[in-house]
């Protein structure tokens, strides 16, 4: 089959639409939408552990609720914090926010030495819930609200962010089965 002159504009089209809408992809995640992903997912966890009676299906979850809030505590206090605080000059906000994380550690390090048919298990996972609600309400409603009306460049903050997070979770998690 000839290809006409009308058919390679149309390829050619077809793949300047397709190169444009990759186009925002390439640029990258901005931290605050990471982080906020990051959110969802560990609140969707929580939410899904309100619902289980197994004791592996809830150990298996808090041990993945337990990694996802190790890992996004660290990206948070290594790579986003210090702009921030830099950024916004909201150094109170952000001291919260670190001793928010401080008690969220230790109840992820009870969490993962215990088992769910240990007394207080599901009350750590459901408070330890109850504070990172907390923790997420104030820094979307007050932290990143100010971080983005700063001048701090948000796309290459991401880029390490989701760096770091890959790094983490290659480190930190735990072995597949073969």
């Amino acid at each position: 089959m000839a290809v006409t002159a009308k058919t390679k504009a149309k390829q050619k089209s077809a793949r300047a639409a397709t190169k444009a809408q990759a186009a925002p992809k390439t640029r990258g995640q901005d931290a605050i939408a990471l982080l906020e992903a990051d959110h969802r997912q560990v609140e969707d966890y929580f939410e899904a552990y309100e619902g289980l009676t197994d004791p592996a299906a809830k150990k298996a979850l808090a041990d993945k609720i337990c990694l996802a809030l190790k890992v996004h505590t660290q990206i948070e206090e290594e790579f986003f914090y210090p702009p921030a605080r830099e950024a916004t000059g909201d150094g109170d906000l952000i001291d919260e926010a670190i001793v928010e994380h401080m008690g969220a550690k230790t109840l992820i390090a009870q969490i993962e030495a215990g088992a769910p048919d240990q007394p207080l298990y599901d009350a750590k996972v459901k408070v330890l819930g109850e504070q990172v609600r907390h923790h997420v309400e104030e820094e979307e409603s007050e932290l990143f609200p100010e971080v983005r009306a700063s001048d701090l460049d948000l796309v290459a903050l991401g880029a390490k962010l989701s760096a770091r997070k890959a790094e983490l979770m290659a480190q930190l998690a735990p072995p597949s089965a073969p």
